[in-house]
């Protein structure tokens, strides 16, 4: 049978579809605002909520999903309290996260096997469910970067002077930390809690890169994440490998690509200088 013809596929191809979209675009944000780490540190801090919903008999998915979210607004705000220090509050949610995580998979016997579809991703892993609350999150997202989009990037490249013009960036921050913990949770079925950040952060580099201008940067984010999503999880199929992996690992390639590209062309400007003169 074709790929596409398997329910739990049609579902990952759903998913990191969107994911693929809502991931690199707020990745073009984080990157610009220096939070780069930010998505690495709540992706353990949803592995912690993973683990409490499992130990309370709850639903771990939205369990996960409420503690990454709650774990993005205590980033914030503890970004406000040390100013100066500004990689402080990640480091202190990131230890935090993954200490409560092990401490609760230790609480529940045979906790720790069912985690591995949590950790590295898994393709049959994406039930209706999540695929739900996926298509939920990467809307929302959407909406807010349309709707917000003055604002956001005002906020982005300075944000005192966006708060003279009139933007309450207090609340616009907050917000942009509940969006970076939904869409964080929601990519950890698809790519694992360890390569959430790989998704989000890698296909941005690469825009950031090459990009001209700031909304070329969006778009080129975009599609090499989708690129990225789709043709790992078609590998991963394929060759039997976790889909997080595979994704991470194909997009690391983008990137490498990307850079000797931009080497080898800029030696042949310098030829083409020295050649005319």
């Amino acid at each position: 049978m074709d790929m596409l013809g398997y329910e739990f596929m049609q579902r990952a191809f759903w998913a990191g579809g969107l994911i693929g979209i809502i991931g690199p675009l707020l990745g073009v944000y984080l990157m610009l605002r220096g939070q780069v780490l930010m998505a690495d540190t709540l992706s353990h801090v949803s592995l912690a909520g993973v683990a409490l919903g499992s130990v309370l008999q709850l639903n771990p998915v939205l369990s996960g999903f409420a503690v990454a979210v709650a774990g993005g607004l205590v980033i914030e705000q503890l970004r406000r309290s040390y100013r100066t220090y500004s990689e402080l509050p990640v480091a202190i949610i990131m230890t935090s996260g993954l200490a409560l995580a092990v401490v609760l998979m230790s609480l529940k016997q045979n906790l720790s096997r069912s985690f591995s579809s949590y950790l590295f991703g898994s393709i049959v892993a994406v039930s209706n469910t999540q695929l739900g609350l996926i298509a939920i999150v990467a809307a929302v997202g959407l909406l807010y970067f349309i709707l917000l989009r003055r604002p956001l990037y005002s906020l982005t490249f300075d944000e005192e002077t966006a708060s003279i013009s009139g933007v309450h960036t207090g609340l616009l921050s907050f917000s942009f930390a509940v969006l970076t913990g939904m869409t964080v949770a929601a990519a950890m079925p698809v790519v694992g809690v360890l390569l959430v950040s790989a998704l989000i952060v890698l296909p941005a580099s690469i825009a950031l890169r090459i990009a001209s201008g700031f909304t070329a940067a969006i778009l080129i984010s975009v599609g090499v994440g989708l690129a990225g999503v789709f043709s790992g999880l078609t590998a991963s199929y394929y060759i039997n490998t976790p889909p997080g992996g595979t994704i991470a690992l194909i997009l690391l390639c983008f990137l490498l690509g990307a850079i000797s590209i931009q080497k080898l062309m800029a030696v042949r400007r310098r030829r083409n200088v020295r050649k005319s003169t």
